[in-house]
């Protein structure tokens, strides 16, 4: 059994700075009154840390507002400008790199070609591409964060591959992390597509404010993994590995699988299934743009994925609804966003949940992110996640 520690003081000022930076991002511009009756903080407390992020320029003061009694008062509010972040991406023959800034604006963009991406060919183009980014978009490079990438597969500590990606062989062991980090000088984290969507997701996208939501990426080359956020905890599971819910059999006996089993949820909402029943052999050259307008054209065989998809789909939301009782339950990846619209549309009715009385402030399943960006977004969204969201780990003395 795990030994429970104890509170660490030395970290909850940190911890403290992450809560204030969290209450403005989610709720808007804040006064420093409002921010302590938020945060449970006291006034002095909340005064010390607003003017320390004001001097880091991550808040930024707006006007006075008068009140009808008392003093007035000054909302503060993130400043875009105050941080920016890299995000990289790396596919089966090419590389992307985004710069955005604290909001998750993009401000710069390069791609490279990379043919047959090993880590000895692939490593030299992420890294071009972080100096490329950081030359593209003038800015005071002190105040970049990090860069962050997301890449399908399953990663140890330290951005190592603990199960080598399909899509990208020759990474088996691989320390992504360190390798990269050593060439451009900064800190880098490495995530699985999943989970780095599902961080973008609740910092910029439809699940900002959510505490509690099961991310369900599908991404466009093929493969389901989910990324989930729990009482504002994002979820990993004991070995990182939480979320790896394609190899679910959703029918037993069913279609075989590339993992060796059969029936497996891949097999039957994956996008690459789609592209079969529609006859896109070579999916994966296309541009999203393409595939888009192919899905369009209503191609041949569309209904028919969508009317084998749909079950297996709903099976799926129910476990995750009865399993963690998110809020919602977001649909995004890489996928076409067309693609993902028709799947959504089909969806209802959904199976009841587990008190079908309860009025819903939140629909039970929303559409996030989708797209070519998606991942790449995410990506630039861990450095941020991690300079900014309040980690409650922090609080507690190490042991040993």
């Amino acid at each position: 059994m795990k030994a429970i520690s104890g509170t660490n003081l030395e970290q909850a000022k940190s911890h403290n700075r992450r809560v204030v930076i969290e209450a403005v991002r989610t709720h808007g511009p804040l006064s420093r009154a409002a921010i302590a009756r938020m945060t449970a903080l006291t006034a002095q407390t909340v005064s010390n840390i607003v003017e320390e992020l004001e001097r880091s320029h991550l808040l930024v003061p707006a006007e006075a507002q008068k009140l009808a009694r008392g003093q007035p008062i000054i909302p503060y509010s993130i400043n875009p400008a105050g941080a920016y972040s890299i995000g990289l991406e790396l596919g089966r023959q090419r590389a992307s790199g985004v710069l955005t800034d604290l909001s998750g604006t993009v401000c710069a963009r390069v791609e490279r070609q990379v043919e047959e991406p090993d880590p000895q060919r692939a490593m030299p183009a992420l890294q071009a591409i972080v100096e490329d980014l950081q030359q593209a978009f003038i800015f005071d490079t002190n105040r970049l964060l990090g860069v962050g990438i997301a890449l399908p597969g399953r990663y140890a500590d330290g951005g190592t591959t603990s199960l080598s990606p399909h899509s990208l062989p020759g990474w088996q062991d691989f320390p992504v992390g360190h390798s990269l980090e050593q060439r451009v000088r900064v800190p880098v984290l490495v995530e699985n597509d999943a989970t780095a969507a599902a961080i973008g997701e609740r910092l910029h996208g439809v699940a900002r404010g959510l505490s509690s939501f099961v991310y369900l990426f599908l991404a466009g080359g093929g493969g389901i993994g989910a990324g989930m956020f729990l009482d504002g905890h994002l979820y990993k599971g004991s070995r990182n590995n939480a979320g790896e819910i394609g190899h679910v059999i959703v029918e037993p006996h069913g279609r075989p699988c590339s993992c060796g089993k059969r029936g497996c949820l891949d097999r039957y909402i994956s996008p690459s299934v789609a592209y079969e029943f529609m006859g896109i052999a070579n999916a994966g050259a296309l541009s999203p743009d393409d595939l888009d307008a192919l899905i369009a054209e209503g191609r041949e065989g569309l209904d028919a994925w969508l009317d084998q998809a749909v079950e297996p789909l709903r099976q799926t939301v129910d476990f995750l609804d009865f399993a963690f009782d998110p809020q919602t339950i977001v649909l995004g990846g890489s996928i076409p966003t067309s693609l993902m619209r028709r799947l959504a549309e089909r969806l209802e009715p959904l199976h009841d949940p587990l008190d079908p009385g309860r009025k819903r402030t939140v629909p039970r399943v929303m559409i996030g992110m989708t797209g070519k960006d998606t991942a790449i977004l995410g990506a630039a969204a861990l450095p941020i996640f991690s300079e900014t969201n309040p980690r409650f780990d922090v609080l507690q003395k190490p042991l040993g």
